[in-house]
Parts: structure tokens; C-alpha cells; sequence
């Protein structure tokens, strides 16, 4: 058999380089796909609550919440809390304008934060069940809108296991509803009981709902350790939320170690959307928004 002599032959030469280049490019682009997927191991989303100085000062509107997070911040995923449309939860037309809004940006809408509809692990029958039953509104709007969750609160009057107890069933009745349209019920550790990262943790297992889960926040754990919080509730976590108060000099969190908490997050498998909650008073609303964003990016390479 002859050989191939690639200087013989104009053609075969052009073919080979071409080849050659095409294959250059390839394994370039692969490379870079990979070092841009091991550079991103979590998403970067914004809590509406960010903003609540202003939104509540009405200087700017829940409607613009989407654009403000894409344009502002360069973010791509939010977290609303219904207490900025409190009373729209069934107004279609108004979800529509949202959905749209957001979709018109490329973001997209992760969570409805639920406030004020009533205590889940309630010791009164009656009340309990009316607190379950107020959330469906909640759960559809997130659906419609195209959430994955909404998150609601473990409130209980109760004592330590009793309140586990109760709070699982009303969870639990919640999640029965959410279930069918795809919808996670997801437990913040928001105060009472539900700080103790041991309680909420027992408490959402006790409910036997694979859609129930938890929202674990960097602060809100007052007297409980807030790292062991965090460790305790991530193996249930289908979303996080990055709280944060104030920054020092170089820029780090000086209430919260962030590394720390993104490594315990990282360890425990998730690399879903990771939420901005800047609740501080030293920076504005905007800054302290864009001092945690620094931050959490600064946390990509944890591995």
C-alpha cells in the first residue's frame, strides 16, 4: 500500500489542517465549558427582601423587581415575598404581568417567600388547618409564575415536641396539596423553634413528603449554632439563603463566614440558586446587595 504523502497532494494538506483546526477548536471549547462549569458550582439569585426599604417605601414596585435584579445587579433568578403583593396571590392578570416581566429579562422565578397567613403547627385544630388552607393560593400563584417552591414557616405555640408534631402535620397537609403541581414546601429557620436547626430538621422528616424541605439562612439561629444550623439542615435544603448584615475592609461578612458556610452548602451536594438576603443598615440596599454578590462569587472556587 502507498503511502499518503500530505505535501503531494494541495488537497489532502488543506483537508488535514482543516481537520486539525477543527479538532483544536473543539477540545478548546470543551475546555472552556468545563473550567466555566467548575467555576459556578452554585447560582446567584436576589431576595425580594433585600429591597424591602424601598419597596415599602414605595420607590420602586414589585412589578419592576425582575428588571431591577437582571439590569441592577446583573442577577438572573429571584425570590419574591408576598408581602409585596400580598393581595394578587389569585389576580391573574397581575401573575401574568410578572411572569412576563421576568421572562422578558431571562430571569428566572425561583421562590415566593410566605409570610402572615397563619401558624402550621398551630395548637388549634381549626386554626392550624386554616393556616394550611390559606397557603393554596401561594402554591398555585408560585406554579403559575413558574416557581419551584414556596416557603412557608414552621410557627408553632407549642412546646418542643408537641410543636415538632403538630407543625409536621400541617406541613405535611400543605405538601399533599403542592405536590401534584410540582411545588416544594420549603421550612426558613425563621425564629421559635424553627431557629433550632435539630427541631426543623426532625420536624420535616416527620412529614414523609419528598417535596418538604428546608430553606436554611445563614443568620436567624440566635442562640443556636448557626454553622451546625446549616450543617443540620442542608441534607433537606432545596434552596439557600445567603443573609448578610454588614462587611468589613476587605470585603468580607463580619458577622458570617462565608467560606465556611458556601463549603458546608458545597459539601452537602446542592448547587441550586444561593439568595442575596442583605438585611443590613451600614450600606444602602443596593450596596449591600452587591457587597454579598462579591462575596458569594468569591466563594465559586470552594470545592
Amino acid at each position: 500500500m502507498a503511502k499518503t504523502n500530505l505535501h503531494s497532494s494541495p488537497s489532502s494538506r488543506r483537508h488535514f489542517l482543516a481537520m486539525t483546526a477543527a479538532a483544536t477548536a473543539v477540545a478548546s471549547t470543551s475546555s472552556l465549558f468545563a473550567q466555566q462549569a467548575k467555576a459556578a458550582p452554585f447560582k446567584i439569585s436576589l431576595a425580594q427582601w433585600s429591597l424591602h426599604k424601598p419597596l415599602f417605601a414605595k420607590q420602586i414596585d414589585n412589578l419592576d423587581f425582575a428588571k431591577i435584579s437582571k439590569e441592577k445587579f446583573g442577577i438572573e433568578g429571584v425570590e419574591y415575598v408576598n408581602q409585596f403583593f400580598k393581595d394578587k396571590a389569585k389576580d391573574e392578570a397581575y401573575l401574568s404581568e410578572m411572569k412576563k416581566r421576568a421572562a422578558d429579562f431571562g430571569v428566572t422565578s425561583v421562590l415566593i417567600m410566605i409570610d402572615g397567613e397563619g401558624a402550621l403547627g398551630d395548637k388549634d385544630a381549626a386554626k392550624r388547618t386554616t393556616a394550611v388552607e390559606n397557603h393554596y393560593k401561594w402554591v398555585e400563584a408560585a406554579k403559575f409564575l413558574g416557581c419551584h417552591s414556596i416557603r412557608v414557616n414552621a410557627q408553632t405555640n407549642a412546646e418542643y415536641e408537641e410543636g415538632k408534631k403538630l407543625a409536621a402535620d400541617g406541613l405535611r397537609r400543605l405538601s399533599e396539596y403542592a405536590k401534584p403541581m410540582g411545588i416544594n414546601v420549603i421550612v426558613e429557620n425563621h425564629g421559635g423553634l424553627s431557629s433550632n436547626g435539630k427541631w426543623l430538621s426532625e420536624t420535616i422528616r416527620m412529614t414523609e413528603m419528598a417535596n418538604c424541605g428546608t430553606l436554611p439562612d445563614f443568620g436567624n439561629f440566635y442562640e443556636y449554632d448557626r454553622y451546625q444550623g446549616v450543617t443540620d439542615l442542608m441534607p433537606l435544603a432545596k434552596a439557600v439563603s445567603a443573609k448578610s448584615y454588614d462587611f468589613d475592609e476587605n470585603g468580607n461578612e463580619t458577622k458570617i463566614d462565608f467560606r465556611k458556610m458556601m463549603k458546608i452548602v458545597l459539601d452537602a451536594k446542592y448547587h441550586g440558586w444561593v439568595g442575596i438576603e442583605y438585611e443590613g443598615s451600614k450600606l444602602s440596599p443596593d450596596d449591600g446587595i452587591i457587597a454579598t454578590k462579591k462575596l458569594l462569587e468569591k466563594c465559586m472556587d470552594i470545592v
